[in-house]
């Protein structure tokens, strides 16, 4: 008799996944990919990058599956994770931007762009939206994290709080600091 994974709960999915499962491992990401697609893009603005940022964090939950605590929501520890790997690039990119600017003028490398025309209200509509999300994604750690939680993947003050490890206070505060700042920098882009 085979069992029906979308029938379980994420904690039996991580026991089964942890047995070999694979099909459990694979349900646990169907189910939070999208979410968690979400709050990466939203933290570094780039959904080609978010994309690798996600595979990765599903690659670190895997291997960290066995300190899991089937008892708390999976989706709370995915995230976590998430926001750490997302952490991780930001690093990453800020120690590559220092090699690129120490590199003499002609190793640097021309980028080819796929010139495709759009239609003017479908390519202003894209810019705007990549426009949003850059100035997002140039908030401070401490204020676009719960923007995202809370605005991007629609988690409760609770939630965020629990995820981020401060008050739900701090939370209401920084969303509303975040959105201030992120007006004023829309404002003057």
């Amino acid at each position: 008799m085979s069992l029906d994974p979308s029938a379980l709960s994420d904690g039996d999915l991580a026991i089964l996944s942890l047995a070999g499962r694979d099909a459990a491992f694979a349900e646990i990401m169907r189910r939070h990919r999208d979410a968690i697609f979400r709050i990466v893009a939203g933290n570094i603005g780039d959904p080609e990058e978010a994309l690798d940022l996600v595979q990765e964090t599903f690659v670190a939950a895997h291997r960290a599956l066995g300190r899991y605590d089937g008892l708390r929501p999976m989706r709370r520890w995915l995230v976590t994770i998430a926001l750490n790997k997302c952490r991780d690039w930001r690093r990453r990119r800020a120690v590559r931007r220092l090699f690129v600017f120490a590199l003499p003028l002609d190793a640097s490398s021309t980028e080819v762009r796929e010139d495709r025309a759009l239609p003017d209200a479908e390519a202003a509509a894209r810019e705007e939206v990549q426009r949003v999300g850059r100035a997002i994604a140039e908030l401070p750690a401490q204020l676009r994290e719960p923007l995202v939680l809370r605005t991007v993947e629609d988690m409760s003050q609770a939630e965020t709080a629990a995820i981020l490890g401060i008050t739900e206070k701090a939370v209401e505060t920084r969303v509303r600091r975040a959105r201030a700042k992120l007006s004023e920098q829309l404002r003057h882009s």
